[in-house]
This record gives structure tokens, sequence and C-alpha cells, in this order.
């Protein structure tokens, strides 16, 4: 019998007084770490930004992150699971929840903090104890068949994206079909189509953030 990767063992958690948490998933070599690269370059003038990473031993990450500056070493901090990722942002979320907090006091006023989980498969999805939002990241390079598949993460992240679609012709994908099979097996949900390649600032996933933050901002103004 495999886990029942439908359950989330934790509440949401509550949204006011805080910055917004986006997770970002999605198996080893997808591009979560150059899409996360990619959105704090995006959004860093627009919003005040922090980042958490998770590997399972390393900080390799978030040491990538520094090195291309993508915002202050302050901002960015590692998360070093020793146990599989869809662990510490599913059932176990302390380590996670932890680091993001110690930024929010460290920092004051933060709009986003982005939780990028080390690689995992389908089934990894983020708790709503983590996460307000989330995204998961597939390649073409995974198969075109991927998206058909389906898995929590394909089927119920927030949005999902279809990444280094300027591959597809050298492994033989279909991107269409990818992007109908996705929107089938999502029900709805929105879907991106990304090579940070060919648009490193990553314009549609940027746009979606901009978007959630509106809503947050939105309804945080309203309750007050």
């Amino acid at each position: 019998m495999g886990a029942n990767h439908d359950h989330d063992p934790h509440e949401a958690a509550p949204a006011a007084g805080r910055a917004l948490r986006l997770g970002i998933g999605g198996p080893v070599g997808s591009g979560k770490t150059a899409l996360t690269a990619a959105l704090c370059r995006a959004l860093r003038e627009e919003f005040a930004l922090a980042v958490v990473t998770n590997d399972i031993y390393t900080t390799e990450d978030a040491d990538f992150l520094r090195r291309e500056a993508v915002l202050s070493d302050d901002r960015i901090t590692a998360v070093r699971t020793g146990c599989c990722p869809h662990t510490a942002i599913r059932d176990d979320i302390s380590a996670n929840l932890d680091a993001v907090e110690a930024l929010e006091a460290r920092h004051g006023h933060l709009d986003l903090v982005i939780v990028e989980s080390g690689g995992d498969n389908l089934t990894a999805l983020f708790s709503r104890g983590l996460a307000d939002r989330q995204i998961f990241v597939l390649d073409v390079a995974g198969g075109d068949d991927v998206p058909r598949k389906g898995g929590p993460g394909v089927a119920n992240a927030d949005l999902l994206v279809i990444n280094k679609t300027d591959l597809a012709p050298l492994v033989g994908s279909d991107v269409a079909l990818m992007e109908r099979d996705a929107a089938r097996v999502r029900g709805g949900r929105p879907v991106a189509l990304t090579s940070l390649r060919e648009r490193p600032d990553a314009p549609e996933v940027a746009a979606w953030v901009r978007g959630v933050l509106r809503e947050a901002r939105a309804a945080a103004t309203a309750v007050t």
C-alpha cells in the first residue's frame, strides 16, 4: 500500500499579517531553481521577497541563488531536510516553517516568500500549512506523456509549468500534446509553457505571481 498523498496533515496557515508563501515543486532537473531565480529577478523591484530552498544533504540551490545575486544573501535560506523532499514540504513542515518565520522576523515586512522543494516525483504537493499557492514544474525532456499520467502535483498545483520547451525538437516531445493533456487533467487550472533559455524572465509565470499577490492584497484590505 502506498502513502495517501491526498491527505494534508496541517491546517491552512492564517494569512493575516504575513507574507504570501509560494511553493515551487517538481521532479529533479525540471528547472525549479532556475524558475525561482527568474521570479526573483522579475519581481524584486516590485515586491519584498525572500527564498527558502530545500535539499536533502547540501545547500546547493541556495548557493546557486546567492552566486546569481538574485536577492541579497540574507534573504536566501537553505533547509537541509535529511529526508524525502515530500516529507519536508507536506508531512513534517516544521523546518521550513521555522525558516520562513525567521526570514520574516529578520526583514520585517515581506510580500512573498518562495519555498523551493527538493526534486521529487509527481505526488509532491505542499501542505497548505506551509504554502498558500503552489507551482509544479515539469520539463519536456521528462517525456510528453507525463501530463497525461497526472498525479497530485500535476493535477492539483495552482499553476503547472511545462518548462524547457526549446528542447522539445531535440528530445522528440510534442509540446502541444503536453499542453492538451495537462488542460484535461487539471480541470481548468492554469498551465504555462516556458523556456528560460529563450525568455529568462519567465514572463508568463511572473504575471501569474503578480496576479496572486494582487489577490492577496485585495483580500487583506477587505478584512481590515
